[in-house]
């Protein structure tokens, strides 16, 4: 799940996934960096990433509220869709969405017992998953939440039962031959067409659950239109229902979203009576903000200045982490003059990674280097290097001029001319208004570009998932926020056709490599799939890794159980468990 999410963009995108994969690496991030954690509250989070910060009930204020600062304005509810796919979105309606599993902050996936008491392969041919939802799980009216929420969220997600519901991803969807219910609806029994490797990806928190008796009173769920309608209304409507620990009490656009507990849980209550999710788009105001105690937790994309500004504010502990969120370069190959493999593959070449890191995120924190694979991040079993050998993100300008030349172009004064003759016309180039370093990322590409002829408008955007979903870029940087599922991630981000697939990427031997791999159960063949298909798309020069994605957080020392998770669930994994220390 962009800043998008997923995998969340960020992003819920824009929102990759496996949780048989074994994470060697500590989550939250690690290692022997001066000045990773400032203050005491995350002081254990190196050695004891899910239970730092932590505090008993008795220890804990009744009530309280906290204000949370989040980036982006809530234009599309429906964190499932492509548009809607975007990091904030998942954070702020995680507490009000049913989900599987969920990811902690050592990026391992969790069975949420609040919701299904159980989850187990039950068949290996056919591939069959047998939930059994909590008896008490119930939405916020008083509905029993059944098989028909599972069967509801399929069906738009599958891409065959609605094709134009525009889901974030159909991986694993698009695999299950039926979803049944019985048991009263509290057990459901998900058949598969083929294997499915990333099934705890399945309804999980990056594909969270929507009320199907909601979505029958918006659309007849029997038909393509009535699905697509009902999917429609969930983007367009400010949730008042909630099957999660918490309810959205008020929506101000642009402004806040503020939660209270759900009266109607059945789990364990929140401690807090309120928690408020502050809108500040412009990151710079995050630490005056925090200083002013306008807000008590911030969890910004981290730049240089605000860093340094929150570690001197009293009071406030900070963390940086590093996790499952990856900043890349992404074309548009829709555009005709990005068509051209060559093009893409000198300007990537042009491009200095290592410079950019030493320019951005290098200013505060060593541990970042730069990011080999679209699929697997460092730590996860089945990183392999498979962009050192393209020559991509090396600042060769030489290595780009000639890839050039070899492929007919020609540069004439400071205007590269394509080999039909025409001049290569301006790139549009996009980020998320507010960030300096996404902001300076563009202009160290914007300048590689100009050695080779080309150039490059860059102009921010107030709205990523809109920007991406709408292909409205020429090129465009973002970090995909991800979850344990490297093989789902795939199939959401580089397949033909897929929602999420912003830059219209399209090579059918890739998609076959990565169908197979997410059919595939032994994990060490699905990852030599998945690599082999990594291999030829970064032959492509479609998207280029940047960097593992620092994360960081900075909160008041009085707020207990609130950590750093730098995966598509955030900070917010456990919020009913966050409260304000007595005394």
């Amino acid at each position: 799940m962009l800043g998008k999410t997923k995998s969340r963009a960020a992003g819920i995108g824009a929102l990759a996934a496996t949780a048989a994969l074994v994470l060697a690496a500590c989550g939250g991030g690690g290692g022997d960096n001066s000045g990773v954690q400032t203050g005491q509250a995350f002081a254990e989070c190196d050695a004891n990433a899910n239970a730092c910060n932590s505090a008993a009930a008795d220890q804990l204020q009744d009530g309280g509220e906290v204000t949370f600062a989040i980036e982006k304005n809530i234009p599309n509810w429906n964190v499932t869709s492509a548009e809607g796919n975007v990091f904030e979105t998942g954070m702020v309606t995680k507490g009000i969405l049913p989900y599987t599993f969920y990811t902690t902050p050592d990026l391992k996936p969790t069975l949420n017992t609040d919701f299904v008491t159980s989850a187990d392969v039950t068949s290996t041919n056919p591939q069959t998953v047998v939930y059994k939802i909590n008896p008490k799980a119930v939405w916020s009216d008083g509905t029993p939440i059944t098989a028909d929420d599972f069967v509801y969220n399929w069906k738009v997600q599958n891409g065959k039962d609605c094709p134009d519901c525009a889901a974030a991803s159909t991986s694993g969807y698009d695999q299950i031959a039926s979803v049944v219910g019985s048991d009263n609806g509290k057990t459901v029994t998900a058949t598969f067409a083929k294997p499915y490797t990333d099934w705890k990806n399945m309804w999980s928190s990056s594909g969270a659950m929507y009320p199907a008796h909601l979505a029958a009173q918006h659309g007849d769920l029997n038909t393509p239109a009535g699905l697509a309608a009902s999917y429609k209304w969930f983007g367009e409507t400010v949730p008042t229902w909630s099957g999660g620990p918490w309810k959205l009490d008020n929506f101000q656009n642009n402004v806040s979203v503020t939660m209270v507990p759900n009266p109607a849980w059945w789990g364990a209550k929140p401690h807090l009576s309120r928690v408020i999710f502050r809108i500040i788009t412009d990151a710079s105001q995050e630490p005056t903000a925090l200083q002013n105690r306008e807000v008590q937790v911030i969890y910004p994309q981290p730049q240089v200045d605000l860093v340094n500004q929150v570690r001197n504010i009293p009071n406030v502990s900070s963390y940086i982490g590093l996790g499952l969120t990856w900043e890349h370069f992404d074309f548009n190959l829709k555009n005709p003059a990005l068509a051209n493999k060559a093009l893409r593959q000198a300007l990537y070449t042009a491009v200095d990674v290592q410079g950019v890191i030493d320019k951005t995120v290098g200013q505060f924190t060593n541990k970042v280097k730069p990011l080999q694979n679209h699929n697997f991040m460092p730590g996860q079993e089945g990183y392999k290097d498979v962009i050192s050998s393209t020559g991509q993100g090396t600042g060769d300008i030489n290595k780009a001029k000639q890839i050039l030349t070899d492929a007919g172009y020609k540069l004439q004064g400071s205007q590269l001319i394509d080999p039909s003759g025409a001049p290569v016309p301006a790139l549009r180039m996009r980020y998320t208004v507010g960030n300096q370093i996404r902001q300076n990322e563009c202009e160290l590409f914007q300048q590689a570009a100009s050695q080779l002829g080309v150039k490059v408008d860059i102009i921010p955007t107030d709205d990523l998932g809109d920007t991406t979903s709408n292909g409205d870029f020429d090129v465009i940087v973002f970090a995909w926020v991800a979850s344990p599922f490297p093989f789902s991630g795939a199939q959401q981000n580089w397949t033909t056709g897929s929602a999420s697939n912003y830059g219209k990427y399209s090579n059918p031997e890739v998609d076959n490599l990565i169908a197979q791999a997410n059919a595939e159960t032994d994990q060490a063949k699905a990852a030599d799939l998945l690599n082999q298909a990594n291999q030829i798309m970064a032959g492509d020069a479609y998207v280029l890794p940047l960097y593992q994605k620092p994360t960081f957080i900075a909160a008041y020392d009085n707020i207990a159980n609130i950590r750093n998770n730098s995966t598509l669930d955030g900070p917010v994994y456990n919020m009913q468990e966050w409260g304000i220390r007595k005394g």
